[in-house]
């Protein structure tokens, strides 16, 4: 088999396409055969070495994975050869009280597909059985791998750590993202009033073409007043959010009484700073949301068969081509998804 590896962090970290030796389902693991996989924002903290965890290397990356069954191993029941699957990356035990009651994304013991084990930046991948997920007959490989983490973290952000309603309004940062182009579609398809943002004219016209009605300049320091502006000042419900530092902090300029701040990530600062004040008099929230959950990512390849849900992809590059979709998403020049056929 063929792989990918990082064998140096870095900006840019050291990268080389090795041959590697098959792969062998052990107890309760699946071997896939990687027909597509995303690459994410993920993949460059490893790259860079960012992580706030250490990393054995050499490390297949890779955590956005297509494919299809080509072997399990002992005690594993309901797979067989043939079957079209994504993998769900967040790697749950199972066992502990968080997975029994469908909260995986919090398990005890989770670890990262293409962190702590090697990921889909590669021919072949292994994963435990339990954290395969069917991908629908009408959805093909492309599309499973540009929803399965992206797309399920925005479900798992407007469904389940909060639920918009029909009628609300949501502000989504970065609309041209793999979380921004899915949160728009799926808060439209629960019937809000999407407003989104974007750096460059092109990355704002994407998220109009979307479903937002409203894109605003992100390099523009006073954005804020126009997304209350446009609410007549009084504000979003709910802000999706995944790049930290001063974005928090100007989302929170844009959130009305009783609104929320829903944030995945922190590409842009891990320590904003936010200001009480307004804070609890007008009874906002700020919620955390940490990949997604089993439903969620049934339910948005569920969306995605319907038509509900469609994946927006910059670029499908071969597996030696790798290493330039990393570029690409540092310089932040991807629309959408970037995706890497290793086959």
């Amino acid at each position: 088999m063929r792989a990918l590896q990082l064998l140096e962090p870095g900006v840019p970290g050291r990268f080389e396409v090795r041959e590697l030796p098959d792969l062998i389902a052990g107890p309760g693991e699946a071997v896939v055969r990687v027909r597509a996989c995303g690459l994410n924002h993920l993949d460059l903290w490893l790259e860079a070495g960012g992580l706030p965890m250490p990393v054995a290397l050499p490390r297949t990356p890779g955590a956005e994975i297509a494919g299809e069954v080509l072997a399990t191993g002992p005690g594993v029941t309901g797979w067989h050869a043939g079957d079209r699957v994504v993998i769900q990356s967040n790697i749950f035990c199972g066992d502990c009280e968080f997975c029994r009651r469908g909260d995986e994304s919090i398990c005890l013991h989770g670890k990262l597909l293409g962190v702590d084990c090697d990921g889909g930046f590669a021919t072949r991948v292994t994963a435990p059985a339990r954290c395969l997920v069917r991908l629908p007959d009408a959805v093909d490989f492309e599309t499973g791998a540009a929803l399965t983490l992206a797309a399920s973290t925005a479900m798992h952000m407007l469904t389940n750590r909060t639920q918009v309603r029909e009628g609300d309004w949501v502000l989504v940062i970065g609309g041209a993202s793999g979380v921004g182009s899915a949160a728009i579609q799926i808060a439209r398809g629960l019937g809000a009033r999407v407003l989104t943002t974007g750096s460059t004219p092109a990355k704002r016209e994407f998220g109009l073409a979307l479903g937002a009605e409203l894109a605003v300049d992100a390099t523009d320091p006073h954005w804020p007043v126009q997304v209350r502006k446009h609410t007549d000042r009084r504000g979003v419900d709910v802000v999706v959010e995944h790049a930290g530092g001063a974005v928090l902090e100007q989302a929170f300029g844009c959130l009305a009484r009783g609104g929320t701040v829903v944030t995945c990530g922190a590409t842009t600062g891990r320590e904003p700073r936010l200001n009480l004040w307004p804070f609890f008099v007008k009874q906002q929230r700020l919620i955390g949301s940490y990949g997604r959950n089993r439903a969620d990512l049934e339910a948005t390849l569920a969306w995605a068969a319907e038509g509900r849900l469609r994946a927006v992809v910059s670029e499908v590059l071969p597996l030696d081509r790798a290493a330039e979709g990393f570029a690409r998403l540092r310089a932040r020049s991807v629309q959408g998804k970037l995706l890497v056929k290793p086959g």
